[in-house]
């Protein structure tokens, strides 16, 4: 029996996107002086779009009278790419410190939002078990 809905699986998704998109961003940061490093950065769009092409985005029934969908499979991960198309530096490397800190900030309230939301799904479950009080 599973007393979490489906939306705390997407929210863990979520959050596990919003930690990998932090490590990547973090690690080209503290990579700016290191010759010929180039940046990496998290491909979740890409990943989105290939699922909404393939039609492999798996569904969650709520209701027995719901429609199923025929092509139900596993969640789909981000991947990670390397960015080998600039260089901003003369030893090779294309760390842009603004845009990196930048996306380091719009990741963090992304993800600040992310944990606001699974700490509404636990209030909310608590309501329901103190049964309103």
């Amino acid at each position: 029996m599973n007393i979490f809905p489906q939306s705390f699986q997407s929210l863990e998704q979520a959050l596990s996107t919003s930690t990998l998109k932090q490590r990547v961003h973090s690690a080209n940061i503290a990579n700016v002086d290191t010759p010929n490093y180039k940046t990496r950065h998290v491909s979740f769009h890409e990943t989105l779009n290939d699922a909404l092409t393939k039609q492999s985005i798996s569904s969650y029934k709520t209701n027995s009278k719901h429609f199923s969908f025929s092509n139900e499979t596993s969640h789909n991960t981000p991947n990670i790419k390397v960015n080998n198309t600039t260089a901003y530096k003369p030893n090779g490397n294309n760390v842009d410190m603004d845009l990196e800190m930048a996306e380091l900030a719009k990741n963090q309230l992304w993800y600040n939002a992310l944990t606001e939301r699974v700490n509404g799904k636990f209030n909310t479950l608590r309501t329901v078990i103190n049964e309103g009080r």
